[in-house]
């Protein structure tokens, strides 16, 4: 134990498989992790030399085998999936559980650790958790929603109401759903009937799990610098600051804004017309989808609410004319660019923009036929 200098741990649901080496890269041993047994594997976390990096894939399971580690006295290390698998590509290697721990195993000799991600703390995974509960009781409301829908569409069923789930479409549905005429025949009502049960009980849990979100955003003073931007509400800002975690993380804002995958990228070769679009742009694929998201979902409310992102809107879709989903990436990319500066100066966000620094301020008092000054630019000779 005394020898071993570095770890890899390839992570299963019901088991993991570990390789240990010494500093000039030879196998020390091989074991197993059980899962199910977790006092035994803990005692054989505990007897690893303490402090001894151990690297792990950032896929299944990785959130509680780092809590173990970290509690067990040795430090976890996240590696990308997708570079751990194009180097063992590139090397020719093999896949199985041995193997994939032994690769692991040799990562922490790489420098730089080119191979190495952020490994989010408890509490951030934690609000990670919360938002996407909420995203997956609002998904399940829309779906119950929209087989409502559908089964009136089905049956030719008409209603005069704007909002079919409001306090007055809710009634309507449930006359519907207990009326024993031939409105409905009996497979649709009960259908509706069910249908209208779920969504009773989704309400609640969703207005419950709404409160508890903005009662987190209003004690995160991070969240309430992105909730201070124009486009960007309470949901929106937890959201945005639970994808993020800690901000200084991050270099600059194009860092984040690639991280958001709102970053141009380019895949193309060979010659383009001119007169085309370019072909194989995008805006990347490796990194937060639910950031990308929330920044595109903002910047659609954006450029209704702040004159300047809709002037910026508009030129670069010609007063919206074509190309409107490149607008709202490029409003979205705005917003996460202000966004961070926001967040590192430690200041809301507002309208007209800060005077840069050392900027001499324009003159306001001219003439606005000619432009002259109204005061002299020199004292007059006597």
């Amino acid at each position: 134990m005394q020898k071993v200098t570095q770890m890899g741990l390839d992570c299963h649901k019901k088991f993991s498989t570990v390789t240990a080496r010494d500093a000039e890269g030879r196998v020390v041993f091989r074991t197993r992790l059980e899962h199910a047994d977790r006092e035994r594997m803990r005692a054989q976390i505990r007897d690893w030399p303490r402090g001894v990096p151990v690297v792990l894939e950032g896929t299944f399971g990785w959130g509680w085998m780092c809590d173990e580690l970290s509690a067990c006295g040795v430090e976890p290390h996240l590696t990308s999936g997708s570079k751990t698998k194009a180097w063992r590509i590139a090397r020719g290697k093999a896949k199985s559980n041995r193997l994939d721990a032994d690769l692991l195993s040799e990562l922490w000799s790489q420098q730089p650790h080119w191979w190495e991600v952020w490994l989010a703390p408890p509490e951030v995974r934690q609000q990670r958790e919360w938002m996407r509960h909420r995203m997956g009781l609002v998904r399940m409301q829309t779906q119950v929603k929209n087989r409502i829908q559908a089964t009136l569409h089905r049956h030719g069923i008409l209603h005069p109401y704007a909002d079919l789930f409001g306090t007055a479409g809710r009634k309507f549905l449930a006359q519907l759903a207990a009326c024993d005429d031939a409105t409905l025949p009996d497979s649709a009502r009960y259908s509706l009937r069910d249908q209208l049960q779920l969504l009773e009980v989704l309400r609640p849990q969703l207005a419950q799990l709404t409160r508890e979100l903005r009662r987190q955003v209003r004690t995160n003073p991070a969240a309430q610098l992105w909730d201070s931007l124009p486009g960007i509400g309470w949901i929106l800002a937890h959201t945005i600051q639970a994808e993020i975690g800690d901000r200084r993380r991050f270099r600059n804002a194009p860092h984040l804004a690639s991280y958001s995958l709102l970053a141009p990228r380019s895949h193309d070769s060979g010659e383009e017309d001119p007169e085309e679009k370019p072909l194989g742009r995008h805006v990347g694929y490796n990194g937060r989808r639910a950031l990308k998201w929330a920044f595109i979902q903002a910047a659609h409310s954006a450029i209704k609410k702040s004159p300047r992102l809709r002037e910026f809107f508009d030129r670069r879709t010609q007063g919206g004319k074509r190309d409107k989903n490149r607008g709202y990436i490029a409003v979205a990319h705005a917003l996460c660019t202000v966004g961070f500066a926001c967040a590192r100066q430690q200041r809301a966000y507002r309208e007209t923009p800060p005077a840069r620094p050392g900027a001499v301020a324009q003159r306001q008092d001219s003439c606005p036929e000619v432009g002259r000054p109204d005061m002299a630019m020199a004292a007059a000779k006597p």
